[in-house]
């Protein structure tokens, strides 16, 4: 299917450019007024009692306005708030608010200063009359709509020579839009363009940097367009806009990272564009959309919360990340079917342009690997206990509701807020509330005085007006609303008298039962994901040893990440420099923070482990697969999160606190898992392991193969006029591969045929010539390789492709069994590399040869001089034994030979 869709993109490469650029560029301007549609709601749990407490209000009373807008008014310096001047000046302007906003300010709750129509309360006004408030409420049938009409009318509130501050729940709500919408600006004048320098580095060239930034500027576009879309259809908060960013630009410019760079590096084993594009597509395109499927799998774990806000973040992310790598494979595709070699126009040679297979496996990343595997205990026992040391400060985590304390210490509506909470405790604009349903005159007092004896509270519940329909609402300010557990446990354990109904509201006990069921939940979500993920890559690697590894060094990098958040955020280290407060994590953010970072850890693995699965799939022992797949996938993984740490790191510097959460908690994440994990744990464990990392049931095996969602494996598709003629040596050096049995199809790597031409310039031939590569690609399942140590019978030769070479049964005497295993290898390939046989080598296209006579087969020339025969002859006087020069060796003694070769 890959292989088509590669060629269908380059076929209909300007059709495809036009039409998707044309679709994300129409989405894009459909979404570039999104902001307008996003809400500050969607914290809460719908099916909790403080909602049910916030439903039975403001059904009966209407919705409490009281907390919408607070104005603070302090006297000049030597006067009080009653001057007479200074009451006319508030007065006025508070008229004035009226009379121009008539279709956003609904009505003056109550004022200190003397209005029309409006109750002047004493009690508004501080002790020593130097401040004085006004409680203005605003029109609005959602949060969405209430937001936007503050944004219109706060300007309004300025009065020349007073000082007014502006507290309560709809200036902290527009402060932290406002806050996001910079740090989306932020992100796009720093990180963007540092994007572009690193790759740049990366690639060597301008044009193979600009690729992945197209396909990333694409995405955020048509990402904005969904979103706006989504809207329709339920809420949407507005932290999903920075989200959407930061992983639209984020995966978007890795999976480009990925295709473009492997898209180079069939360019340079040979190949023409066309045929590049294809085997890019059909393998890292098909890893990309298989590794979107993961994170949307991770992010799709959101869903099952209640909060409206996970869910539309989910709704929007996951529509990011598909649209990321659906771009990623038609555009990018289509683009380098355009451009070709021209790739590496506009570079520079020094940072390496297109480098050949060879020149990758021997790289830093290869060597790197190579000491890794040689010391796995010592590799692996450091890093597990220091990762496990970091999850510690992990046991003092605390969760909180989102407040005025995420805003920086010196932003003016926080420093507005909290003056207000600390000259008027008892007018706080988020108490907690009694919504008290049935009672009668003593009974609502007896509610009262027992839930006045609560602890934390500021002073004693109030009654907030007269009843109306059996229904009576009591308030009390909390002395911290981060720690009112302990007065919310108390108010709902208290007795009741039967046909009574007591619900506990107000934002403080909305917080509690939003971390409640985000507790509740959580077990479920995690259960689901890891089955989820471990089924999806057991499908795809055919193995349930690599998931399980997989989920674990997951969970301990996110353990990691999680002990450093608390010891930042929570623990407060590095506060001031940092510019925050240190306080409980907002819960439903954490979640949201959980659900990325794991997503991106599977993201990495998967990269790392298709390439490791490829080279399996084409010979390699499970050392060179190891080997092979860090080496390629190394540097990319590397530079894909130094990318996403530019990205984040522009969200770091955002003033709000929140963003500062996923901005760290990715740059530690991603520093975590893509260096310690994936380039030292990953390989050292895998060593360790074995063959056992391809283990798994045969039953399992058997619905894996059936299923076919197996790594494809790329035979060679370089005609006779792209290699070098090659015959088969005496001694050729064989591709290594697992013990699995004499017999068993051993496939070479690619180039390693090369690699014997430039060795043996004068090769003698062997009775059956190594045989050439054709051009006729075919794509197979990893399934259908033999498992290690679980040899299988070679599939029978196509009779209708090649004709049947097979030699008559009795031409050369059959090696005897090796007598242990550690022979069991060499013997394996040194007994298929003597036998004529080529129904072992089903991969390979046999060209016909000419039928020979049993005895013309056996006598087959051969040169008697030592000198001009292979290092490791067949001794046809020993079959057990064979010849090195005029010696003649055990199979043991070849091994160690090759072995200190290597």
């Amino acid at each position: 299917m890959f292989a088509r869709w590669g060629d269908l993109v380059y076929r209909a490469r300007f059709t495809v450019i036009a039409v998707m650029v044309a679709g994300l560029l129409a989405l894009g301007a459909y979404g570039s007024g999104v902001g307008s549609h996003l809400s500050q709601s969607g914290w809460d749990d719908p099916g909790s009692e403080s909602v049910a407490a916030a439903k039975l209000a403001d059904g009966t009373f209407g919705r409490d306005t009281n907390g919408d807008v607070v104005a603070m008014y302090t006297a000049p310096e030597g006067k009080t708030v009653d001057d007479p001047a200074f009451a006319a000046q508030v007065s006025d302007s508070l008229q004035r608010l009226l009379q121009e906003h008539p279709d956003q300010v609904a009505k003056v709750n109550g004022s200190y200063f003397q209005l029309p129509n409006t109750p002047r309360l004493p009690a508004m006004a501080t002790a020593d009359r130097t401040h004085a408030i006004a409680s203005i409420a605003l029109k609005g049938d959602d949060d969405t709509a209430i937001t936007n009409n503050f944004r219109e009318i706060k300007d309004a509130f300025a009065i020349d020579g007073v000082e007014v501050q502006l507290a309560g729940m709809q200036p902290v709500a527009s402060a932290i839009n406002d806050t996001m919408a910079n740090d989306l600006h932020r992100m796009e004048i720093i990180a963007i363009p540092a994007v572009a320098v690193l790759l740049f580095f990366v690639f060597g060239g301008v044009i193979a940097a600009a690729l992945p930034l197209v396909v990333g500027g694409l995405t955020i576009l048509g990402a904005n367009g969904i979103v706006r879309v989504i809207t329709h259809f339920t809420d949407v908060n507005a932290f999903v806009q920075s989200v959407v960013s930061l992983i639209g630009l984020g995966l978007a410019i890795d999976y480009g990272l990925f295709i473009v760079s492997r898209f180079r590096e069939e360019l340079g084993d040979g190949y023409d564009t066309r045929t590049a594009v294809r085997r890019s597509v059909m393998t890292a395109g098909r890893t990309v959309l298989f590794s979107a499927t993961m994170i949307a799998v991770s992010l799709g774990g959101l869903i099952l919360f209640p909060q409206g806000f996970l869910k539309s973040v989910a709704y929007g992310a996951i529509a990011t990340v598909l649209l990321a790598a659906f771009t990623s494979v038609t555009v990018l595709p289509a683009i380098l079917s355009i451009l070709g070699r021209r790739i590496d126009k506009f570079g520079l040679k020094r940072f390496g342009q297109i480098k050949s297979t060879e020149e990758i496996e021997n790289s830093i990343w290869g060597r790197l690997t190579r000491w890794v595997m040689r010391n796995p205990l010592k590799v692996t026992i450091p890093i597990v206990v220091g990762l496990l040391l970091l999850i510690i400060p992990m046991t003092g985590i605390k969760f909180g509701g989102i407040n005025e304390d995420y805003l920086p210490p010196d932003n003016t509506t926080r420093v507005a807020q909290e003056q207000f909470d600390e000259l008027f405790p008892g007018n706080r604009t988020e108490p907690v509330k009694l919504v008290i349903d049935g009672a009668q005159g003593t009974q609502v007092g007896q509610i009262l005085k027992t839930a006045s004896e609560a602890p934390g509270l500021v002073e004693k519940f109030t009654i907030t007006g007269p009843a109306k329909d059996g229904v009576q609402v009591l308030k009390a300010g909390l002395v911290d609303r981060n720690n009112s557990a302990e007065t919310i446990d108390y108010l709902r354990s208290m007795p009741v008298p039967d046909g009574i109904q007591v619900l506990v509201g107000g934002t403080p006990a909305i917080e509690q039962d939003s971390i409640s069921a985000l507790l509740d939940n959580l077990p479920l979500m995690v259960a689901s994901v890891l089955i989820v993920t471990t089924l999806l890559m057991f499908l795809a690697f055919g193995s349930i040893v690599l998931p399980i590894k997989a989920v674990l060094m997951s969970a301990l990098g996110l353990g990691s990440t999680l002990g450093i958040l608390t010891w930042i955020f929570i623990d407060g280290h590095g506060a001031d420099a940092l510019g925050f407060t240190p306080g409980p994590i907002t819960s439903p953010v954490l979640v949201l923070i959980v659900a990325i970072i794991y997503g991106l850890s599977i993201d990495y693995e998967v990269f790392l482990l298709s390439r490791m699965v490829e080279a399996r799939s084409q010979g390699a022992s499970t050392t060179e697969a190891i080997r092979i797949g860090t080496a390629h996938t190394g540097r990319i993984i590397t530079a894909a999160a130094l990318i996403l740490i530019v990205v984040t790191g522009a969200f770091g510097f955002s003033e709000l606190v929140m963003m500062k959460y996923i901005a760290y908690g990715m740059i530690a994440a991603l520093i975590i898992d893509a260096t310690l994990i994936r380039m030292f744990l990953v390989p050292a464990v895998m060593k360790l392991l074995g063959d056992d990392c391809w283990w798994a049931p045969a039953w399992m095996k058997r619905i894996q193969q059936k299923i076919g969602l197996g790594e494809p494996i790329l035979d060679s598709e370089l005609s006779g006029d792209d290699v070098p003629d090659l015959t088969a040596t005496d001694a050729p050096v064989p591709a290594r591969t697992e013990a699995a049995g004499a017999g068993a199809p051993a496939i070479a790597p690619r180039g390693a045929a090369t690699a014997v031409a430039d060795r043996v310039p004068e090769p003698e031939p062997l009775t059956m010539p190594l045989p050439r590569v054709t051009a006729a690609p075919r794509a197979r399942s990893v399934s259908q390789r033999p498992a290690p140590d679980r040899p299988e019978p070679a599939p029978k030769p196509d009779v209708r492709s090649k004709p049947d070479v097979r030699p008559k049964p009795d031409v050369r005497p059959r090696a005897e069994a090796p007598v242990s295993r550690a022979d069991g290898e060499e013997v394996a390939w040194l007994a298929a590399l003597r036998a004529p046989n080529t129904a072992a080598m089903p991969a390979v296209q046999v060209p016909p040869q000419p039928e020979k006579t049993p005895t013309e087969n056996s006598a087959a020339p051969r040169s008697e001089t030592p000198a001009e025969s292979g290092p490791d002859e067949a001794d046809p006087e020993n079959p057990g034994r064979h010849r090195s020069g005029d010696k003649a060796v055990s199979v043991s003694e070849l091994l160690a030979r090759h072995r200190d070769d290597d």
